[in-house]
């Protein structure tokens, strides 16, 4: 039994604070039911996973518990809890609002977000490098479409769409962007890409540090606006498209931009014919993993099966999908937390379990951030399958890129 609650040690105004931080967001309507700690798979692999817990330490004004509980830090922001919740109480606001009381974030979080401030850039890639990945992307480009004139749009005034990206594709996987660049090329899409600043995503949407959430956002909005583009495209990203969203919302106040998901252009593609697919050419049993921020936080649900299910061959759904699929264990800035590995292939086995239910050998993973947690755990629990952004389907489906090609890289 844990020591009794001291009523002169409760703090009155920890409500008050929190619902001011929340802007909008409720808490003091939660039943104590438990149906959040039901609905986390988490709550029973680790300690200090118990959302219950948490928002009552919250309720009751024990601030010093709440502050110092490390159910915030390992949270991943999934918000599968709020899914379960007959009251809908928001546990990523709750837990982002906790998260931005404290003065430093822990692992890389804070790093990341100095870096971007201080480049522009999550990654920290510096102008030279980023211009250089560019020229190596457009120069192979134009070998592979034999168009020596072949010429990535930047800062292209007017265009339909303004395309924000993850520096990931930039600095580890300029392959990916390359990939996207493709299925552009083969949609004749008008579009364009920043020479500046096009790094969409923003790791304060974990930190919850809602200033330099601002500070990061803005300027890739700042481009979009002087290139007068028509809508912001955003890449296979969860966080980076609801971050982007997210700012566009409710902080911009230039105009207003429609932010669309990459999944969502593809799905008009195909429907009015841009894109002409051959599914015959994906052969390979695939499944699809639902990135929290972009299915159950921005509510993208039916875009990527409609393409997947024009694309391949042999799409299987993982149990339970949706919105009520399982996080992969690596949101909230997880993957960011120096000493998380090992918490996160704990996390990462309810994940695990669905993939290997479904029998399927590539996963569709249209997110960078769960992308890098799915190739860990396919490492560490020696699945043997391959993991794949819906671009590089969508490659293979337009005749661009081989099947066995693509799956042996």
């Amino acid at each position: 039994m844990g020591e009794p609650i001291r009523i002169k040690s409760l703090d009155p105004t920890l409500r008050d604070e929190v619902a001011a931080l929340l802007k909008g967001y409720d808490f003091s309507n939660c039943l104590t039911c438990g149906m959040c700690t039901a609905g986390c798979i988490y709550s029973n692999l680790h300690e200090d996973q118990d959302p219950r817990k948490f928002i009552r330490k919250v309720a009751l004004g024990m601030r010093e518990e709440a502050e110092n509980d490390p159910f915030i830090w390992n949270c991943t922001m999934c918000n599968r809890c709020t899914v379960e919740c007959p009251m809908g109480v928001n546990m990523n606001a709750l837990t982002r609002a906790f998260r931005g009381k404290v003065e430093r974030a822990p692992g890389y979080l804070q790093v990341i977000a100095d870096d971007h401030i201080r480049t522009g850039n999550q990654m920290g890639v510096e102008q030279i490098d980023y211009d250089e990945t560019l020229e190596w992307i457009e120069e192979m480009m134009q070998d592979d479409l034999k168009d020596p004139t072949y010429k990535i749009p930047l800062d292209v005034p007017n265009a339909d769409y303004f395309f924000g990206f993850n520096a990931r594709e930039i600095k580890h996987y300029p392959a990916d962007l390359q990939s996207i660049l493709n299925v552009f090329h083969a949609a004749k899409a008008n579009f364009t890409i920043s020479s500046k600043r096009w790094d969409a995503t923003n790791i304060c949407l974990f930190t919850g540090k809602n200033d330099e959430f601002a500070e990061i956002s803005r300027p890739m909005f700042e481009e979009a606006e002087r290139l007068n583009a028509k809508e912001i495209i955003v890449t296979e990203c969860g966080h980076a498209f609801r971050s982007t969203r997210v700012f566009g919302r409710d902080y911009w106040k230039g105009k207003p931009f429609p932010v669309r998901h990459i999944m969502e252009l593809y799905e008009e593609w195909i429907k009015d014919g841009t894109l002409k697919l051959d599914k015959t050419r994906n052969t390979i049993p695939v499944t699809l993993h639902d990135p929290c921020n972009t299915v159950r936080k921005e509510g993208i649900v039916e875009p990527q099966r409609y393409v997947l299910n024009n694309t391949v061959m042999d799409f299987r759904e993982m149990f339970p999908n949706k919105e009520y699929n399982y996080c992969c264990g690596a949101g909230g800035g997880a993957g960011a937390v120096a000493e998380s590995k090992a918490m996160r292939m704990i996390k990462a086995k309810p994940k695990v379990d669905q993939l290997v239910a479904t029998g399927a050998i590539i996963g569709c993973i249209p997110c960078h951030n769960c992308m890098d947690q799915f190739i860990d755990m396919n490492k560490h629990y020696h699945l043997g399958m391959k993991m794949m952004h819906l671009a590089t389907l969508i490659e293979i489906a337009l005749g661009l890129v081989d099947e066995e090609n693509a799956f042996s890289h």
